[in-house]
This record gives C-alpha cells, structure tokens and sequence, in this order.
C-alpha cells in the first residue's frame, strides 16, 4: 500500500495518475461500518478496474474547529495501526490528509476539485452522514450537485449491529464500559493498543506474577481500569495473558497510570521490545486489598479465570 502525505495546498505531481476509487471519512478504529464502505470500493474497483483509495484526515477534525489540544485526543487507532488494517483490508493508497486551519476553510466546491477531482477519483465512496464542510450546505445529499457528472458516488446507509449505529463513538462507550465483547464486534477484530515494554517497579516478580509494563502509544484510548484477559504480541508470536489498567492502589496512592501485562507460560526477557496487546475480555474492576496475600490469592484466581477464558 502507498502512502502519500499531504498538507494543503498540495503538488499535483504528488498525486499518482492511476484512476481510483476513492473511500472518504475519517476511519478512527477502521470498524465494521468503514470496513462496509472499503468492501464497496473494492466491488466497484474491479468493476471498473481502478485502484483503491481512502482519504484520511490527521489529525481528528475536532482538533481544528474546537480548538482541542492535540495531546488530549485519544483514538481508537492511532496512524500506524489505521494503516495496518487499512492495508490488510486491500486498500492500495492511503491519503493522509494534515487537516489544518487553511484546509478547513475550503469551499465545498474547492473540496470537490481539490480532493476528489484532484485525486484522480473516477468514483468516491462514503457514508450517509459524511461532510465535507458545513453539514447544511456539505453533505452527500448536495455533493451530485457539484460532481457536475464527473464522478461515480456511492453512498453507503448506516450499518447497524443490534439495530444501532456502529460508530466509534458507541465503541468507545464499550470499552470504557469494560464490555470488551461488544466493542470487538462492532470493530471486527480485538480492540489493539501498541507500545514498549519499559522498566517498571518489578513488584509483580516478588508476588510471583512478573508483568511487562507497557509504555502505550501517545493518543490511545485506553479501556477503562480493571483487569483483563488479553492477547500480546512479542517478536512475531501471540500469547495470551491476563493485563491490568490501573493505579496499583493497594501500594501506594497517587501513583501514575500503568499498563501491565502478565504472559502465561512465558519467561523472558523483553525489555525494550515493541509489543502490540490486544484486549478481549474484562474480568474485574481494580481493588485495593488490605495486604499482599489478599492480592496474590486474588491474582492467582484471575489467572484461572484468564486461563478458562481462553480456553473455551
């Protein structure tokens, strides 16, 4: 997959010839309502032989026309992971648009010329709620108008799971709800977070459960705490393991956030390493205990219910 930069206003030698079908929207987390949208393009792109192409924005409009600081944003999936899938997902060129002041005061019809036209885009695909401006005046029900014929459009209706929306929003909700379950189904595969292992206090070795404490990517939305069953990816080989999110409270308080990862049946050492953990089931809320053999009983417990999770 080729992926092309771009800040606005852009080179056109930048942009490759190849006519495309081109898929709009923002994709954070890639779940099953955009994977509708890239499953379109792709239909349409054999049809008409053409390449596939998305457009991304980043960072997330919001930053732009709410002043949001940028360091506050959380995603579902960060650029490198939104890359992976959509690069898994068949996707040939990913545009990754920098949204910045000067591109948000396009013009619906600056848009259309400079980003679908320009783009070489024989037909674009999106969704139903997708704008590109002022939703009055930029919605996909005006866009024909200033297509002027030149381009094919597909708008794809809302997708729903249990008769709702998917939308990041409704998985985000899941997650900090700790139902792990319905977030996955909504995005298709185990909600990923990436990050590296780095040095941390190296308690859990004295209570008999050493954990990889995880540096997570900048800008992740992270699950609510508690303790977990999971899945981490080391040099190339998935394991799985119990995590907890939380503050070690039964220590001390006022602590910083941490990401830890027990790995069952594992015994190296991976300090430094790139790890991805993907989170599939929420097993407990974080507890305070009065002492530490009230926590290494509950400890051993969780990796037995880890170890059943996993094992059905």
């Amino acid at each position: 997959m080729e992926i092309i930069h771009i800040h606005h206003p852009y080179e056109a030698t930048r942009i490759p010839a190849d006519k495309v079908v081109l898929v709009l929207g923002f994709f954070d987390g890639v779940h099953k309502g955009h994977q509708a949208l890239i499953e379109k393009a792709k239909e349409l792109s054999k049809e008409k032989n053409l390449k596939v192409a998305v457009m991304t924005f980043d960072p997330h409009p919001s930053v732009v026309f709410q002043k949001i600081d940028p360091e506050k944003m959380k995603y579902l999936s960060t650029l490198s992971i939104k890359e992976d899938l959509m690069a898994a997902l068949g996707v040939e060129i990913l545009y990754e648009v920098q949204f910045t002041s000067s591109f948000a005061k396009l013009t619906p019809e600056e848009f259309v010329e400079d980003y679908i036209i320009g783009l070489n885009a024989e037909h674009i695909v999106a969704g139903f709620d997708y704008t590109y401006g002022p939703k009055d005046i930029a919605n996909m029900e005006r866009l024909p108008g200033y297509a002027k014929g030149r381009f094919g459009i597909s708008m794809i209706e809302k997708q729903t799971l249990n008769d709702e929306k998917i939308s990041s929003t409704r998985i985000r909700l899941a997650l900090d709800a700790g139902h792990l379950e319905e977030a996955n189904r909504l995005l298709g595969y185990e909600y990923t977070m990436r990050g590296r292992v780095v040095h941390g206090d190296a308690r859990g070795r004295t209570l008999g459960f050493p954990t990889a404490n995880i540096q997570i990517e900048q800008g992740v939305h992270v699950p609510r705490i508690g303790v977990y069953a999971v899945k981490i990816l080391v040099n190339r080989t998935w394991h799985h393991g119990m995590a907890s999110i939380g503050y070690n409270v039964t220590f001390e308080a006022d602590r910083p956030m941490t990401v830890e990862v027990y790995i069952l049946d594992f015994d190296e050492d991976i300090y430094g390493e790139p790890v991805s953990v993907a989170w599939c089931h929420y097993l407990r809320d974080e507890i305070k205990f009065s002492g530490i053999e009230p926590l290494i009983t509950q400890l051993k417990q969780d990796e037995v219910d880890t170890r059943a999770f996993f094992k059905k």
